[in-house]
C-alpha cells in the first residue's frame, strides 16, 4: 500500500455535485493498493498515521499525532498512486490492485483506521469521479509505502 498523506486546515470530497465528506482540522490521506497488501499492511499504516508527529504543539514544532489534536480523516482511494512511469509518456496502472482485491482492502483500512483513532473516517466513493478540495496545512505533504518500512 502506498499513501500520500496531507496536513489539512480543511478538505472535502464531492461527488455528482454532492459533498460526501468534509473536515477541518486533520488528515486527507490517498491510498493506492496492489494485489499483494495484506492485513498487516493496513496494520503498520494505521499505527503510523495515528502516532506520526506532523501537527505543531504549542511552540509551533511538529510534535503531536492525530490522536494528540483530535483530528479529522478522509480516505479516498487513488489507485493512480500505483502507476509506473518508467516506459514511454502513459503511466501504466499495471500494478493497482483490481476492484475485487481493492475494495476490502479498502473497507479494512478505513475500519482499521477508525478503531485505533477512536473516531469515524470519511471516505469518498471507491472507483467515483470525485472532487477533492483541501486547504494543505504547511504545507505538510508525506508519502510513505508499506513495501518500503524505512
Amino acid at each position: 500500500m502506498k499513501i500520500v498523506i496531507q496536513r489539512v486546515s480543511e478538505a472535502s470530497v464531492t461527488i455528482n455535485q454532492v459533498k460526501v465528506a468534509d473536515i477541518k482540522k486533520g488528515l486527507l490521506i490517498l491510498l493506492g493498493i496492489v494485489n499483494e497488501d495484506t492485513q498487516e499492511d493496513i496494520n503498520w499504516l494505521v499505527r503510523k498515521i495515528a502516532n506520526l508527529r506532523i501537527f505543531n504543539d504549542e511552540n509551533g514544532v511538529m510534535n503531536n499525532s492525530l490522536l494528540d489534536i483530535d483530528g479529522e480523516v478522509i480516505v479516498v482511494s487513488q489507485f493512480t498512486l500505483q502507476a509506473s512511469t518508467k516506459k514511454g509518456n502513459r503511466p501504466s496502472y499495471i500494478k493497482a490492485a483490481k476492484p475485487e482485491v481493492a475494495i476490502p482492502l479498502y473497507k479494512g483500512f478505513v475500519t482499521s483506521l477508525q478503531k485505533e483513532i477512536k473516531t469515524e473516517v470519511q471516505t469518498g466513493k471507491f472507483g467515483a469521479d470525485m472532487k477533492v478540495e483541501l486547504l494543505n496545512d504547511g504545507p505538510v505533504t508525506i508519502i510513505i509505502d508499506s513495501k518500503n518500512k524505512e
